[in-house]
């Protein structure tokens, strides 16, 4: 499987997006870019990946036979924003969260977890709905909320209310007073799917908000704030929600994208590897069958990137098949032994690419990451090709 044959290696570029400079596809070209400068004899197989976060309906809609239609949604302060889905003829839409609730469309001024909603993608699932899908897989990943999917709740039909029936406002902190729930989900029966990256629960030292919170603006007072929220969103989401599954707080998946994964638990919806769905779609398995090198990658390549997301896929897709992984990021930190066992046989990053951090290698891989990750192209080609 190692050795290259007369007619040239098969190499699988399978990276996921570097967060906040090139989205997936982009790095796959400028990986087989720089390859094709060492050499022009090996087949490069590009499959661009995500695991549920931002670029998920791109990566879906290229492997996918469906169609793309664009939908008016919001975004976590509940300004315009443009979204969209994707329906497939068997009755399915794929959307992702970030669209209407990510991360990136807010400045850094604006981001607070105590007031931002998840409103946006209850109108995307809406959307879905009204086009006849039957089951809609959500996308979660690079959220800018921490409300628990009471927003998307509210855009479905089913209104938070404090002890004197009113409304409550948007955002995570103001469920610390939701006394109940008033309305059904408008779903006409349609089945709910999280694809997400994380496992973390909704609730405690490994939930949303102590996890993920610090990462959207919330500080320590804010987190505890949050998790306390969220607790009592949960307690009211299982008495007064049919269906609604029992301990909703601990189970795995809840907290993905600020609870908007536990929402959907609790609309009896299921939680699903982002990566996992991501890769069946784009027939990963049958290409790992055939290549005798696999390139990875992500933005930042980390403890978190071993737990669901998808260098932790592919890496242990390969290691099964004795296929060697190689991973590019923009930074990696994580400790070459616990890659090993991961599947990963080496890893490279673009801020010692360019000369490390004390020699601005952190500002020139966020500058000037396509050119970084062709050099290493370029690089993995001298000491891998034949």
């Amino acid at each position: 499987m190692w050795a290259a044959t007369l007619l040239g290696m098969r190499v699988l570029l399978c990276p996921d997006k570097f967060a906040g400079t090139l989205p997936a596809p982009e790095v796959a070209a400028a990986v087989a870019e720089g390859w094709r400068t060492v050499t022009g004899g090996d087949d490069l197989l590009i499959r661009p990946l995500a695991d549920g976060g931002p670029g998920f309906v791109d990566v879906l809609a290229d492997a996918l036979d469906g169609r793309r239609v664009p939908v008016r949604t919001v975004d976590p302060l509940g300004r315009p924003a443009a979204g969209e889905i994707l329906l497939t003829g068997d009755g399915t839409a794929y959307l992702e969260s970030a669209q209407a609730c990510g991360l990136h469309l807010l400045d850094p001024a604006e981001r607070d977890p105590k007031s931002t909603t998840s409103y946006g993608l209850g109108l995307l699932v809406a959307a879905a709905v009204e086009h006849g899908a039957t089951t809609v897989v959500i996308g979660l990943g690079g959220s800018g909320t921490n409300d628990g999917g009471a927003g998307m709740l509210t855009a479905l039909g089913i209104t938070p209310l404090d002890e004197a029936g009113r409304a409550l406002p948007y955002g995570g902190a103001a469920l610390a007073a939701l006394a109940a729930l008033d309305g059904a989900p408008r779903l006409r029966g349609a089945r709910l799917v999280a694809a997400t990256d994380v496992d973390n629960p909704l609730l405690g030292l490994h939930g949303a908000s102590s996890v993920f919170g610090p990462q959207k603006g919330a500080d320590r007072a804010d987190v505890l704030l949050l998790d306390a929220a969220l607790e009592r969103f949960a307690e009211v989401l299982q008495r007064d929600l049919p269906g609604a599954p029992a301990q909703l707080g601990a189970l795995p998946g809840g907290g993905a994208a600020g609870g908007i994964g536990a929402a959907i638990l609790a609309l009896g919806g299921r939680c699903e590897s982002g990566i996992g769905l991501v890769t069946r779609a784009i027939g990963l398995d049958t290409a790992l069958e055939s290549v005798d090198l696999v390139i990875t990658g992500e933005g930042s390549f980390d403890h978190q990137s071993l737990r669901g997301k998808v260098v932790a896929g592919v890496a242990g897709a390969a290691r099964d098949r004795g296929v060697p992984c190689v991973v590019l990021a923009g930074q990696v930190s994580t400790g070459r032994r616990e890659a090993a066992a991961a599947g990963v046989t080496d890893a490279y990053s673009l801020v010692e690419h360019f000369g490390g951090e004390e020699r601005g290698g952190l500002a020139t891989a966020l500058s000037r990451p396509a050119d970084g990750l062709r050099e290493l192209g370029a690089r993995l080609a001298r000491q891998w090709s034949r």
